[in-house]
């Protein structure tokens, strides 16, 4: 192999464990100048003068690196600082028009207001959002692209088989936006008038009682779960593709009960076509008063809501992490955000949960809180 040869290939090499190693330059320094082998067949002069040859272009390769990354860390602030300069696009993976939708949409407006360019909404839906999610996750982490996802960003990672992205190590936190109740209601002929008289009904005929819900690893599904564990019974599940179908087989009496977020199931209960008999949780909702809770019954260990936070891609400056925390503890704030989350009886968190910290730790106990509820139920990823 001649000199320039070597030299070639040993570039090649370099190039090759740079990309490799992702430009860490800690973490590639010691294998840039270990010995890459190449095939030589050089006498001992022309050998010493290619390793000087390539030692001079790793350094340059190396220095060239060193000042485009010195570079990107002193140009992040001044970036942050001119953020944003253009549209932002916050993906909600789910279908228009349903109840995610209207609330990724409600924020987008709110949050628009507070930075002062417009967000647009985009919906690729489908695979329980994990087509929407994992387009997030590929995108520029520059703040412009953003995730609004609910409690599935817990629950896919345990149900999805080779789930092309990690709800925690491929985004950035940015906050906690809304925390929402689940509510058990039953087609309005079931015989029973009260959340007592219904816990009791249930135990009494579970092997007949039929329980839709909005497809595997949906809130509702989850919801079913805890249910039936709670009260210790089986029943017969039903998977719909969506609230919306589940709710209108509920009000047509071709399944018994369900339970699913007050955003899919109030206009039903308003209009009388179906029963609500208790909040999944601990207390009562503002909206539906007389509503008990299971737990005021003696039902223990049901309670479930249904959360949305905000994500950036991974490696999103935190400055610009900052910047849309702030833009988003404003927006559960503002009057018109609140007012039209307590119409469908849902609420904005306080400003002090719209911020990473406390939307890192709630994902990580939500995945740690199901894994089990999954697992007893026999679900595994598929």
């Amino acid at each position: 192999m001649s000199a320039n040869n070597h030299a070639r290939c040993y570039k090649d090499r370099i190039i090759s464990r740079m990309l490799r190693y992702e430009f860490s330059l800690l973490d590639a320094v010691p294998r840039l100048l270990n010995p890459i082998p190449c095939s030589i067949d050089l006498d001992p002069v022309t050998l010493k003068d290619s390793t000087a040859m390539n030692i001079r272009f790793a350094h340059k390769l190396l220095l060239s690196a060193t000042l485009s990354a010195a570079a990107f860390f002193q140009s992040a602030p001044s970036l942050a600082q001119d953020y944003p300069s253009r549209n932002i696009t916050m993906v909600m993976p789910y279908a228009a028009g349903g109840p995610g939708d209207i609330i990724t949409r409600l924020f987008a407006s709110a949050m628009q207001k507070q930075l002062g360019q417009t967000i647009v909404v985009d919906n690729p839906a489908g695979a329980g959002g994990s087509i929407g999610t994992a387009k997030v996750a590929r995108s520029a982490p520059d703040g412009y692209t953003l995730l609004m996802i609910h409690i599935s960003h817990a629950t896919n990672v345990l149900m999805i088989k080779n789930l092309p992205y990690s709800p925690i190590d491929d985004f950035e936190p940015i906050g906690l936006a809304t925390v929402g109740p689940m509510v058990v209601t039953g087609r309005k002929d079931l015989p029973t008038k009260d959340a007592k008289e219904f816990v009791a009904y249930i135990k009494e005929n579970s092997s007949k009682i039929s329980m839709g819900h909005a497809g595997i690893g949906s809130a509702s599904h989850l919801c079913s779960l805890m249910f039936m564990d709670a009260l210790d019974v089986k029943l017969t599940l039903v998977p719909y593709k969506g609230a919306a179908p589940a709710i209108n087989d509920l009000m047509g009496g071709q399944i018994d009960i369900m339970c699913d977020q007050t955003t899919s199931t109030l206009p039903a209960i308003s209009g009388g076509r179906i029963k609500a008999y208790a909040v999944a949780g601990t207390k009562r909702l503002p909206g539906l008063p007389d509503l008990p809770a299971l737990s005021e019954i003696g039902v223990k260990g049901f309670d479930i809501s249904i959360w949305f936070g905000l994500y950036a891609p991974k490696g999103t400056p935190k400055p610009i992490i900052d910047k849309l925390s702030a833009a988003l503890a404003a927006a559960v704030v503002d009057p018109e955000v609140k007012a039209k989350l307590e119409s469908i009886s849902t609420a904005a968190v306080s400003p002090d949960m719209a911020v990473p910290a406390k939307l890192r730790a709630h994902l990580k106990n939500e995945i740690e809180t199901l894994r089990p509820l999954l697992q007893k139920s026999g679900i595994t990823p598929n």
